[in-house]
This record gives structure tokens, sequence and C-alpha cells, in this order.
């Protein structure tokens, strides 16, 4: 049975994931109307991802739910390395207190709970319309629109809705990439491994980060993810299969270690599964208004935790230059900037995994004594040893949204800019609020606000001595112009010249 009425919907969003479900609340917040597609009827219940890092805190602060998430996450306090009899190779701290974001560096966190609080902060904002137990059927595309079969699992009625864009973040089978042609590009990588979640009211009395086993045989990570959660993750061997461990008593020989603490009687054994960890990269992320988003686009081995943060990037990059085309305020063409912004982003963030993965774990007997040899070492070296605990991505390639300097220094453009407590409280992005910003050193003259004004970007004047005076002046500029995603798009010592540069990107609203 076919529903008859067709409804026509700026954006349609395939999937309703902390992707999907970050992007439509980001669009919502712009006042672009959009229906989020889900299959399941409601939070798929297994966990899967569980780290998160500071970028990604704070966009979720944008969201509106900080001090939500606070109270389901755990800071962890940074990386300890194992040999493969459980001898310390290095250990390094990450201060739960210090970011430029304003957020713990490095969380562990329960996805389901975190789906949960997305989709319950969702509801505050009726531009956005969840429908799950929904099944998407057809993707076609006209000179007019984009036309969206879809079936309601429930009672079986078919129907559909025609938008402007449509979002595919339905996961690493998405029926969107399929639709535009794109194909998976493999990475050379791929492993098995065993997944375990354990939940117990004991404490097991480890060390309050994550641990990683360094072993070329059994690779192994254990991390606590709540006040009564713990993950562990292994390599699994040639032949094993989560069957295997399908208990508790087999399971005992792996996580020994960590639980000589308390009885195998206090442990609650929540899931065991097997895991492929695999690194892909589609190889075209858009046709037309067609877009795929996190897993559709990129597979990332799990090894730095950044699976699910490059979707939440990715909806962060995207939702608010859809959100500027459809309200005209930017030029269509914009859109082009997404995938030559966030793609050598992933491709960058996934080559790292596979560098940290097989540091770790790779080379066989010589590289287990290389590991001996050099990993202890590497905490004496201040430059090493802080790069191993930082959370900053890569800079953004150049785009027509990011103008890079031909002076020092050129790795401006394109990062984050930092999220300081202001003289009044606030944290930079409460007081700049969802649009385009000016951070200056100089009050911009009359005619410089005249072109800012209309195109609504909010302006800041830094104080003396203050964190982002500071972060100016040691990157030889006086302003900088960052975007709704806090991304510098350009930076320079004339104000002038900035606001004229703005003036070419925004159109007045």
């Amino acid at each position: 049975m076919t529903d008859s009425s067709i409804r026509h919907v700026p954006v349609v969003i395939v999937g309703a994931g902390p992707t999907g479900i970050t992007a439509a609340t980001l669009l919502a917040q712009c006042g672009v109307e959009c229906l989020l597609l889900e299959r399941w009827p409601g939070v798929y219940p297994q966990p899967r991802a569980v780290h998160l890092d500071d970028e990604i805190y704070r966009l979720l602060a944008r969201l509106g739910i900080a001090d939500e998430f606070a109270a389901i996450s755990r800071p962890t306090l940074g990386l300890r390395l194992l040999d493969n009899r459980f001898g310390i190779l290095a250990e390094f701290h990450r201060d739960p207190g210090r970011s430029r974001h304003g957020f713990p560096q490095a969380n562990m966190f329960d996805q389901p709970e975190l789906e949960a609080l997305l989709r319950t902060n969702l509801k505050r904002y009726p531009h956005a319309q969840l429908r799950g137990d929904t099944e998407v059927t057809d993707v076609t595309a006209s000179k007019t629109a984009i036309h969206i079969t879809f079936t309601d699992r429930s009672h079986g009625h078919r129907h559909r809705v025609d938008a402007d864009y449509l979002l595919g973040c339905d996961g690493a089978n998405s029926i969107t990439r399929a639709q535009i042609g794109s194909t998976m590009r493999d990475l050379n990588f791929q492993q098995r491994w065993l997944v375990v979640d354990v939940a117990s009211s004991a404490d097991l009395r480890q060390w309050e980060g994550v641990h990683q086993v360094c072993d070329p045989v059994r690779a192994g990570t254990y991390m606590r993810i709540g006040s009564d959660r713990y993950r562990w993750e292994f390599r699994l061997l040639a032949g094993e299969t989560a069957d295997d461990f399908a208990t508790l008593g087999a399971l005992r020989p792996l996580i020994a270690p960590w639980i000589r603490n308390v009885a195998i009687s206090e442990l609650t054994l929540l899931r065991v599964t097997e895991y492929t960890f695999r690194a892909q990269l589609a190889d075209r992320w858009r046709r037309g208004n067609v877009f795929i988003l996190g897993d559709a686009a990129h597979l990332t081995p799990p090894f730095i935790g950044q699976g699910m943060g490059a979707g939440l990037r990715d909806a962060a990059n995207l939702a608010w230059k859809i959100a500027g085309v459809h309200h005209g305020t930017l030029a269509a063409d914009v859109l082009d900037t997404y995938e030559q912004e966030r793609k050598p982003h992933v491709r960058q963030m996934i080559r790292l995994a596979l560098a940290v993965g097989r540091a770790m774990t790779g080379g066989g007997r010589v590289g287990d004594m290389a590991r001996r040899a050099v990993l202890p070492r590497l905490r004496l070296i201040p430059v090493l040893r802080d790069k191993v605990v930082d959370s900053t991505t890569p800079v953004l390639h150049s785009s027509a949204l990011v103008c890079k300097s031909r002076r020092r220094p050129r790795r401006f453009a394109g990062a984050l800019c930092p999220n300081p407590l202001l003289p009044d409280g606030r944290r930079l992005d409460e007081a700049v609020g969802p649009g385009f910003s000016l951070i200056t050193m100089d009050c911009p003259a009359a005619a410089d606000e005249e072109l800012l004004r209309p195109r609504g970007v909010a302006v800041l004047v830094t104080q003396p001595g203050s964190t982002l005076e500071t972060w100016l002046r040691r990157r030889h500029a006086t302003a900088a112009l960052v975007r709704p995603d806090r991304t510098v798009a350009r930076a320079g010592r004339e104000v002038a010249a900035l606001c004229a540069w703005t003036a070419t990107v925004l159109r007045s609203g």
C-alpha cells in the first residue's frame, strides 16, 4: 500500500545514529526543517563506540547536552602501553582539566546512552522529525527534487517524500552510497577482533586509563567505560571465533590480568562479539544534493578512538553549509567544500590509526624487541610525549571556505579556534553564537562593521593578555574569521581585508 500524499521537506536524513541526529540537530538549530528515517524502532541497544575527544565534546555542548553527557561519561587519564607479560612499557597521562576546547581530552561512554541523550535533545527542536521503524527502499533524483521511498515496517505502508537534500548517514552498508554510485576503497587493513563488554559493581582497581597490550600475537585493549562498565578487545587468532569465548569461564584466561581483585561471580557478561576492523574510504561523497556521512563514507580502525567522532565531524562540517545555501546566505558551490575538506582529514586520521596500530602490535618478534627498546623512552622526550597525549586533529585543507596565507603560520586557517572562558563567565562558543564570528585584537572600523552586520557576523574583541589574544599573537595575526563549525576560515593582520573577504563569501541576510 502506498500513501498517495507526497510531502516535501528541505532535508531528509537516512539513519538516526549519532551522525544523523547530530546533523538534524544542527540543521534544526539553523531553522532548516528535516526528516530523519531510521530502520530501528528505538535506540540500537548494543554498545559500540566508547570514546570521544574534547573536540567532539565541544560539539555536544553546541548541541545542548554537555551537562547530560558529563553525567554519563568518564574522563580517562591517558594511555598505558604494556608488553605481553603486562609489564609497563610506557604511560602517558592526560589531564582532564587541560583542554583548549573547555572539556576533558578523552572521554569514555556507552553509545546507547549517548544516543538516548541525542534523541531526547532533538525533541526540543520542532524543525526536526524522527520516524523510526522505517526502511528506505528507493532513492531517485529529478531536476527539481530528490525522491525517497520508504516503508513503515510496523504496518507495511509505503510513503514517498521529496527533498532538496539527502544525507546518507546509514552506515557501512549504506543504500545512499550505492545510489550515488560510490564505492568503498580499501586501505589495506583488515583484522578480526573480539569485543567484550562486562558490567560489575565491584571496582577492578585498575589504573583509570586505556591499557594497550602491545603483543604481535595477542594484542589487547582494556578500558573502563563507566562506574560499572568495562570493555576488553582482543585480536582473534586464525581459526578463533567469538563463539569460543561465549562465557566468562572461556574469557577468563584473556581478562585475568585485570580481574585479580574480584571474583568471576561478581562480573556480568553483557556482550561478546566479533568485529572486523577495516580501513576504507568512499571514492565519492556526493552526487548532486545527495551526500554520504559517517560510516557510509569511511571506516576507521579503533586504535585512536576516532570512528564515531569522524562522523560527527562530517555532520558539523556539512550542516551549516546546507543551512546557508537553503537560506540564501551562501552560494550553492560551497557545498563542494564538504568532500574537499573532510575527505583528506579522514584519510589522515585513518593513516594515524593504522600507524598506531602497527606500531603497537606489528613487526613480530623484531617489532616486539623494538617496542621494548623505544617505548619506555618516549615519555622522556617532551615533543613525542606531548604528541601522544595531544587530542588535536589535523587542519583542514584549503577550500573556498579555508583561505590559507602564504605567510606563516599557514596551518592557522583550517584549524579549530580555542573555546576559552571569557571575562563574563561564558565560553567563546556561547558568546559568539551559531554563525560566523570575527575574533580581533582591534575594533573594526565603521565601514567594516557595515559589511559584517547584515551578514550576521559576531565580533569579539580580545582582552589584553587573554587566551584569545595570545592565540592570535603566536600565529602572527591580529584577527581571525571563524566559521560556524569553529574552524578558522581566514586570518591576518588587516581587519579590513578580512571583512572584505567575508563579504565575498557571505551574502546579506
